[in-house]
């Protein structure tokens, strides 16, 4: 027997973003009991609810704490291994490399471990690929380099889990490697050390949510207990506190969009509230030059912290990230900031021309009507691709893949939509080679291929995704957690929310329709952004709102053409600083025009 169809929320069957408004929860007694046994206001306990959260675990939700949630490290396979192997080179003084990534997980993973090494008197070595020159991940050419500098040892964070070729590599010249990663493990496993990765398929699949900061947030706990027991602490060496490193943990597992539930949940709690203190320079100096002058929260990690660490991986100098979020001197770290500040600035310019390029090469082709949209072109910046495939697949509602072309080869960057696996089609294609490289997860993917194969490739995908892609696009929905009015909207409201959070992936921030509203102003403010005050129909009330690349988009002409119109407007609301004064504003994300 068919499930009931339950109501569109307000009625609202197909919005100006083409969506079906939902509620959340349809269980206002679950919301109930929950707000009466924890004695929070109910609107608390029915954002709860909408997340699933049963009666039972309300309690844990509301308060993460790592003392409730925290695993021990040794249930995590090759743990003790890899502890053990680092405790030794620790105390046989040999030489240690830890070999990241260049994007924020990758960043915050080698600072954490380049933090921990120095808190305990070991110097180590931090070596993150170029992306231009080396792709992502281990290559053959960078294990030659740590050799000749006389490594011993190499740790791969937020990378080398299918780096078969260039561990085995390593290997004959005589490293050793341990691997520390979260991406999708394959049934064999790279020749090394340890493996230590809660995707790999003979884990209890638990921690698969981690981000790799998180995972090596443990092997850093496991390490410290190694050495702890086998009395490498003493009058002159104290043994460190990790926990005073959460705030590198909190902003690494924000800005890899894994899911704010369970562990993750604690780690951003605690690492925010780290975060505040501003013990750690290089994040201080980073948000004077982001302008953050208020308590960070996820917002603060994921769109201004976050991306200034990203830029220099994206279109700079890659080591400048992990060498800001390690250092202690507050002029370097200023100098730091400011050059990965000019970074951000020059990689929103190289952003703009590829978005453009790449919106044009769709809109004007068949491409548009493919289930997935595979577009490359020759020049394109990679450091780019990421960000401009998660922009085509906001405008098109589909995965979209970008690759940047140079001459026969070609790098790409995939991002895709709720219900479509992505990393597993990348996956399907390498294994029938038709990509020559490449990997990722359910909703993000990056991959190397050569140029005269991005047809098949493209032909692939669509044959591949075809059916999830339609289903995913049948149920494209808005989730939303109740109806406020203009007056309702206060920042009273938005601190009592707080106690849900933190939000993000997993754990979606709050989201409200307010109902019959009319648009007192609408104006285009930066380059496409449109800014609005909303009133009730009565002209009760005034807030302040904000739709953020909306200019010549449905919801962004709707707005700016409203003539007097009465709408239903959906988004989430933030708190704003302005001059000393704070009020709450309204994140514009959706709409229906009423009259």
């Amino acid at each position: 027997m068919d499930a009931p169809v339950v109501p569109a929320f307000l009625d609202v069957e197909s919005s100006l973003k083409g969506k079906r408004w939902r509620l959340r929860s349809e269980n206002e007694r679950l919301g109930l009991a929950i707000s009466q046994r924890l004695d929070v206001p109910e609107i608390v306990g029915r954002v709860m609810a909408g997340r699933g959260v049963a009666l039972e675990e309300a309690e844990q939700y509301l308060d993460p704490t790592l003392r409730n949630l925290l695993p021990d490290p040794s249930s995590f396979k090759d743990m003790d291994k890899g502890a053990a192997r680092i405790a030794a080179a620790i105390e046989g003084a040999e030489k240690i490399a830890v070999f990241g990534d260049y994007d924020v997980d990758g960043a915050t993973s080698s600072g954490l471990l380049k933090r921990f090494f120095n808190a305990i008197g070991a110097p180590v070595i931090i070596y993150i690929p170029d992306r231009m020159k080396e792709g992502y991940g281990p290559n053959s050419a960078a294990m030659d380099t740590l050799k000749s500098q006389g490594v011993d040892l190499v740790i791969t964070v937020d990378c080398g889990i299918v780096s078969f070729d260039v561990l085995k590599h390593a290997k004959d010249i005589g490293l050793e490697v341990i691997v520390v990663d979260h991406h999708q493990a394959e049934t064999r496993l790279p020749d090394a050390v340890a493996v230590i990765n809660p995707k790999r398929h003979d884990e209890s699949q638990q921690f698969t949510y981690l981000a790799a900061v998180g995972v090596t947030f443990l092997l850093v706990v496991a390490v410290n207990r190694t050495l702890r027991e086998a009395g490498w602490y003493n009058d002159t060496r104290r043994e460190p506190d990790p926990r005073y490193w959460l705030d590198l943990v909190a902003l690494g597992t924000v800005c890899d969009v894994v899911p704010l539930i369970g562990l993750n949940r604690a780690f951003v709690a605690r690492g925010l509230k780290v975060m505040a203190r501003r013990g750690n320079a290089g994040l201080a100096a980073l948000a004077d030059v982001a302008g953050l002058d208020e308590a960070p929260g996820t917002y603060h990690a994921g769109f201004l912290l976050g991306p200034r660490v990203n830029a220099g991986g994206r279109v700079g100098r890659p080591e400048y990230g992990p060498e800001l979020l390690s250092l202690d001197d507050p002029v370097q770290c200023r100098k730091l900031a400011q050059f990965l500040d000019g970074y951000n600035q020059d990689r929103k310019a190289i952003e703009a021309e590829v978005q453009d390029e790449a919106l044009n090469m769709v809109e004007n082709s068949p491409l548009k009507d493919d289930a997935v949209i595979v577009v490359a072109g020759e020049g394109w910046h990679p450091g780019v691709i990421g960000i401009v495939a998660s922009r085509l697949k906001d405008a098109f509602q589909r995965p979209a893949i970008v690759i940047a072309l140079d001459g026969a080869a070609g790098k790409g960057s995939g991002r895709s939509v709720p219900g479509v696996d992505m990393g597993a089609a990348i996956g399907a294609a390498r294994h029938k080679e038709i990509i020559t490289a490449g990997g990722g997860h359910m909703m993000a993917a990056g991959l190397s291929i050569a140029a005269d194969r991005i047809d098949d490739f493209r032909t692939f995908l669509n044959d591949r995704l075809k059916g999830a892609v339609s289903e995913a696009s049948k149920t494209a929905s808005l989730g939303l957690d109740g109806a406020l009015s203009v007056a309702g909207a206060t920042t009273e409201l938005i601190t009592l929310l707080e106690q849900a959070g933190p939000y993000g992936a997993g754990n979606p921030e709050p989201r409200f329709a307010l109902q019959n509203v009319r648009l007192v102003q609408a104006s285009i403010v930066g380059e496409n952004h449109v800014r609005c005050i909303l009133t009730s129909v009565a002209g009760q009330g005034r807030l302040a709102g904000i739709c953020f690349r909306a200019l010549e988009t449905p919801l962004g002409d709707a707005l700016l053409g409203h003539q007097g119109a009465s709408f239903h407007i959906a988004g989430h609301l933030r708190k704003n600083s302005w001059q000393g004064k704070v009020s709450a504003q309204l994140m514009i994300e959706d709409a229906v025009r009423l009259t």
